[in-house]
């Protein structure tokens, strides 16, 4: 028994290294230096409580290369002065304009909510979704836009290159890209149209064709889904619409937490929708990459153990080089990650079994 279990944990990494390495080596990157026709694209932000975040995402985009640019924030019931705050940078910016969220239906989450009513004001050919969290540099949507055009692309998602600061940032935040780039080559989320399941998106960026997005209203459809990005780019694979999904691109960042709790916290919502929604897989993903040395070291000789833990390590190089992250504190740190990768599954195991969970003071 303990030795089918250490073939199967050797066999795992080992595949997780490859995958890791397709993903570094067959990157996916847009190109630089290409301007597309001028289109309208609607830059779409949903915003609760971000007034510490906005002003920057703002200013990134009022720099912006690219133009046409209609800029429409969605203040959904904040409370510390947002709205005024972006209602007083539109006086002064034409592109820009607020408008206040409605009251939040039943069988609504607060954010897909507010996406809805931002494509419903939108006017543009395309449709960029952004966090309020995430930084810009001017050519990135121009570039996006030229992406989504060459490659007929319905939904063009990408996961900025992550900004931590704090210790607590460095032991949460990468786990988010190793889970990905060890498990999915990003390659098939474009390429492999018959395979829904291979699937991938970042809610932080998402660049929709407008007339795709109207005919098949995501936001509506995923209205009730903590992990609407995923949902929505299973569904557009469903429906036979391109899907393509992109690592750190330089053009794209964000820093989605300050601390370990609100780590915790945030990725506790939505991790076990990186396992197909299954609480069960995501436990055993962690038990075999957190304790399968302890099946390897009592089923094999030393000299296979320590190839075993050089391995082991070595999945992180790929996965931090892909990310644009530093790949000497991942490998310092991959211990405590995986301790908070524990703690993250029992967070949201409790969130969804025993405790309601909240984010920035809503019921979710």
């Amino acid at each position: 028994m303990i030795a089918t279990v250490a073939w199967m944990v050797l066999i795992f990494t080992a595949l997780q290294f490859v995958v890791a390495m397709v993903n570094l080596l067959y990157r996916k990157r847009i190109p630089t230096g290409t301007v597309p026709p001028a289109e309208e694209v609607s830059v779409l932000v949903p915003a609760r409580n971000e007034v510490r975040n906005i002003p920057a995402l703002l200013h990134d985009l009022l720099e912006s290369d690219y133009k046409p640019l209609e800029i429409i924030v969605c203040d959904d019931h904040s409370t510390d002065g947002t709205g005024e705050l972006v209602r007083e940078l539109a006086r002064k910016h034409p592109s820009v304009r607020l408008i206040r969220s409605e009251p939040l239906p039943l069988g609504w989450l607060g954010k897909n909510f507010a996406c809805w009513q931002l494509a419903r004001e939108a006017r543009g050919k395309y449709l960029l979704f952004l966090d309020a969290d995430v930084r810009l540099e001017p050519p990135c949507i121009g570039r996006a836009l030229w992406f989504v055009r060459q490659h007929g692309l319905g939904l063009l998602s990408i996961f900025p290159r992550q900004v931590m600061k704090s210790w607590g940032e460095k032991m949460t935040v990468p786990l988010m890209n190793y889970i990905l780039l060890t498990l999915l080559p990003l390659r098939c989320v474009r390429e492999a149209k018959e395979y829904p399941s291979l699937a991938a998106a970042n809610g932080q960026f998402m660049f929709f064709d407008a007339a795709v997005y109207r005919r098949t209203q995501p936001h509506d459809a995923m209205r009730g889904e903590k992990a609407e990005d995923i949902a929505i780019a299973r569904n557009y694979k469903k429906q036979g619409i391109p899907v393509a999904c992109l690592a750190a691109d330089k053009g794209v960042s964000c820093r989605m937490y300050t601390g370990l709790a609100e780590a915790v916290c945030g990725f506790g919502r939505n991790v076990r929708n990186f396992f197909g929604d299954s609480f069960l897989l995501a436990l055993l993903f962690w038990f075999i990459t957190t304790f399968g040395f302890v099946f390897v070291y009592l089923a094999f000789p030393l000299s296979v153990f320590w190839g075993f833990v050089l391995l082991w390590l070595a999945v992180r190089v790929p996965v931090s080089l892909t990310s644009g992250q530093s790949v000497a504190e991942n490998l310092l740190l991959c211990i405590p990650q995986q301790l908070c990768l524990g703690v993250i599954l029992m967070w949201g195991v409790a969130g969804e079994y025993l405790i309601p969970q909240q984010w920035k003071g809503r019921v979710i």
